[in-house]
């Protein structure tokens, strides 16, 4: 029988209040504390950034505050930067390119709630991944959905609610997000 980390991360419905799952919860809390206790060093913000997420590329950059549940489920390439008050849920993967920016207040969800009351009710949450290609640029206050895939050389507007799939080089915006226009 899979254990509710392994439901979790496995896409099946599981109990986000497990004590199992509530470790690694806490340890990512502790870690966003030390982050936002940093004023000046971003040497020191890179270093906790890279201990809490799942992989980094060499050069990374938060601005805090910034909130995870997980952290080791943050995967990003070379050149990612959040600007303040950036929240990520990763209760499984979520995977963001090379050289991608986060305006303030982005959120990015991997993790929801059954739409079934009775489900919800008793507690269960299910996570779906998240993919962000390279060269993506995501406006302030934007929120990225449970499932959301965003193709490469991408631009998500301010405000923008991504609920699928954004193919590669184009502008995007509106809830739910939609192609505004192609990009060269």
């Amino acid at each position: 029988m899979k254990t509710e980390y392994e439901k979790m991360v496995s896409g099946d419905y599981y109990n986000s209040l497990s004590e199992e799952i509530l470790i690694h919860v806490r340890r990512a809390r502790r870690l966003c504390d030390e982050l936002m206790k940093v004023k000046d060093d971003e040497e020191k913000k890179s270093r906790i950034i890279k201990e809490l997420f799942g992989s980094t590329g060499e050069k990374v950059a938060v601005n805090p505050p910034f909130t995870c549940d997980h952290g080791d489920h943050i995967h990003v390439g070379e050149n990612f930067f959040a600007n303040y008050d950036c929240t990520i849920m990763d209760a499984c993967d979520i995977r963001i390119g090379k050289n991608c920016l986060l305006g303030p207040k982005v959120s990015i969800f991997s993790v929801g709630h059954p739409l079934d009351t009775k489900l919800r009710v008793r507690g269960l949450a299910i996570a779906r991944p998240v993919t962000i290609g390279d060269n993506v640029w995501i406006g302030g206050n934007a929120v990225i959905c449970p499932g959301a895939r965003i193709g490469s050389n991408v631009v998500v507007a301010a405000g923008a609610v991504v609920t699928g799939e954004v193919p590669d080089h184009v502008l995007v915006g509106g809830n739910p997000a939609k192609i505004i226009k192609e990009l060269d």
